[in-house]
């Protein structure tokens, strides 16, 4: 298969994109680096990046922004960004995408395990990561031609908490997370949000 990978040149993307290379061709998207260039708060930079890379057969977001902040903090711009990048970023990858992907292709979207098990400070983030679970288990019921959605949810990545000096025993390993990607790729879930232990 061609897989597209936007946010390929972070820790969970450069994770599933190796490991997808090993029998797949992957096309490594990122805001700077990478295969192409794309600005997932930017509809126009989305459709630009679909135009210069042709048709794929599947494509995986691991990207997208969101403020963790506590929720007295919070201003509009904190809100516009989570809803424009993280959210309706990937909802575009999907909406875009349709007339750029081969018939009975996937989309696999990045939500969170903060969701559903919120802390203080994630308000925004969690905002974004139901709704795209809920966008994904809706979209799939309408998308044409054999055509698949699902969501990953991940838990703290181990190499990012031991970056922020935390205890990294309650995480899991990028490479381990990268599993619920390829699951979600490479099987037939549709509308499904995959949580990352469960394949790890």
């Amino acid at each position: 298969m061609k897989i597209l990978v936007v946010g390929a040149t972070g820790t969970i993307g450069k994770a599933v994109a190796d490991a997808l290379a090993e029998r797949h061709k992957v096309i490594r998207a990122g805001y700077k680096d990478g295969d192409v260039s794309v600005d997932l708060g930017s509809k126009t930079s989305i459709e630009e990046m679909y135009r210069s890379i042709g048709q794929v057969d599947a494509v995986i977001s691991t990207a997208g922004l969101a403020d963790f902040a506590p929720f007295s903090e919070l201003d509009d711009a904190a809100y516009d960004l989570a809803l424009q990048n993280k959210l309706m970023g990937q909802i575009n990858l999907v909406r875009i995408g349709q007339e750029h992907i081969s018939d009975g292709g996937s989309f696999t979207l990045t939500a969170g395990i903060l969701s559903r098990d919120p802390m203080p400070g994630s308000v925004v983030i969690s905002l974004a990561n139901g709704a795209l679970e809920s966008f994904a288990k809706a979209a799939a019921l309408e998308l044409g031609r054999g055509l698949r959605v699902n969501a990953v949810s991940p838990v703290f990545v181990k190499e990012t908490m031991e970056m922020m000096g935390m205890d990294p025993s309650t995480g899991l390993s990028a490479a381990d997370t990268a599993k619920s990607y390829l699951a979600a790729v490479e099987g037939d879930l549709n509308g499904a949000t995959l949580d990352a232990p469960d394949y790890a």
